[in-house]
């Protein structure tokens, strides 16, 4: 999921022809820690997701929307 997430924030950043740094710099975060996301060797909180999807100029649930949906079980009724 990380991965996947990654790879969906670099696709926009590039779609936008922007750099890492310029995007990082924009929502105030590291470069280091922008790459590392990218990489998804970070586990991103929802306060970074919306930083960066304003730095990107588009909707946090854009970089949601992309990933795959997960296989839940069924749920189990109470009682």
């Amino acid at each position: 999921m990380l991965v996947e997430f990654g790879a969906v924030l670099r696709a926009c950043r590039n779609d936008r022809d922007l750099s890492l740094e310029s995007t990082a710099d924009a929502a105030g975060v590291h470069p280091n820690y922008l790459g590392e996301v990218e990489r998804g060797k970070r586990n991103i909180s929802l306060f970074n997701i919306w930083r960066l999807a304003g730095a990107l100029d588009l909707p946090a649930s854009t970089l949601l929307e992309r990933l795959p949906k997960r296989k839940a079980k069924p749920a189990v009724p109470n009682g």
